[in-house]
């Protein structure tokens, strides 16, 4: 199994890829990610050191194992990362998640910079309040800090913040995702595109 808290088994990974599924990595996802939250004086360093270490160290080191196997291949390729509607504007109470966040937009420009002569397009993804396990989490934490019922901080910020008036999917990131990495997608690189339903503006 992959952790991304450790470089050597992304690089292992990477490797294993593409020896079973023949030496043409061409599309590459840097999903993992975790969202902890809790108000900054209550952060120790433990706290803050993992989830740095999962959301921006491991996302670094897929991006480059993943760029050194295209560089290698002489193909190109398309490489994309979880960013984030905090990656433009965080919140209080997930001071950390929005600083590796907006960390995951400012190496996605970066890597599109190096990695365009080689015919590499990098970009990210950035979605608003998903109904996945991930907001569940929050929404409890949430609750706890603003002393409301469970639900009540994902249904709150939902009605208020969502202009399209509901909740974002797992498919409608999965849409952006497709969309990236398709040749409609070509001239697109070094990008943090926002899917959130209108909730960043």
């Amino acid at each position: 199994m992959l952790d991304v808290r450790d470089a050597k088994s992304i690089y292992a990974a990477i490797e294993e890829t593409v020896d079973r599924l023949g030496p043409n990595l061409f599309v590459s996802v840097a999903n993992a990610g975790v969202t902890q939250v809790k108000p900054l004086l209550e952060c120790t360093p433990e706290f803050i050191e993992n989830e740095v270490r999962i959301n921006v160290l491991g996302f670094m080191n897929t991006h480059i194992a993943a760029a050194r196997q295209m560089v290698k291949q002489g193909h190109g390729g398309r490489i994309l990362g979880a960013g984030s509607i905090a990656s433009y504007r965080t919140a209080e109470n997930l001071g950390p998640y929005g600083a590796t966040k907006f960390a995951v937009r400012g190496f996605t420009e970066a890597a599109a910079k190096e990695w365009a002569q080689y015919g590499i397009r990098v970009n990210a993804y950035a979605p608003g309040i998903v109904d996945t396990p991930m907001w569940d989490h929050i929404d409890r934490e949430l609750a706890k800090i603003e002393d409301i019922s469970i639900g009540a901080a994902k249904a709150i910020r939902v009605q208020r913040d969502i202009k399209l008036g509901r909740i974002q999917e797992p498919e409608d990131v999965a849409k952006l995702v497709s969309f990236l990495v398709s040749d409609e997608g070509e001239y697109i690189t070094g990008q943090t595109i926002k899917t959130c339903g209108g909730s960043s503006l």
